[in-house]
């Protein structure tokens, strides 16, 4: 991940790029933190599968009735590890970097570059 500021000079027609983060974010970490959190909370609690679909109903997941119990099954056989990362669903989904950042150097499989 590389977050930078862009600056355009119009007058020079030019554009700089002063990058601020370089972050490497292991596959095992792109998931979103407040949904794996929330699923590791469940099945921690002994939660059941309709413990697990009504939080995917909360959460407004963009799944079918298949799909929520395929899910869900899984997750109660294979919890989920810990995303850092945070999505938005609400028109578009959208990524936030915010916990990433902050998280950089001191989570395995988040390292800054």
């Amino acid at each position: 991940m590389f977050v930078y500021e862009k600056r355009d000079d119009d007058l020079t027609r030019t554009g700089k790029l002063d990058i601020l983060h370089t972050i490497f974010v292991d596959q095992a970490r792109t998931a979103d933190f407040q949904t794996t959190t929330g699923l590791v909370r469940i099945v921690e609690n002994d939660g059941n599968i309709d413990d697990v679909q009504a939080f995917f109903a909360e959460r407004m997941l963009p799944l079918d009735e298949i799909q929520t119990q395929t899910l869900a099954e899984e997750v109660l056989t294979n919890p989920p590890g810990i995303g850092y990362l945070t999505i938005s669903n609400a028109l578009q989904w959208r990524l936030q970097y915010g916990r990433v950042i902050q998280t950089a150097g001191s989570v395995e499989g988040i390292e800054v570059l």
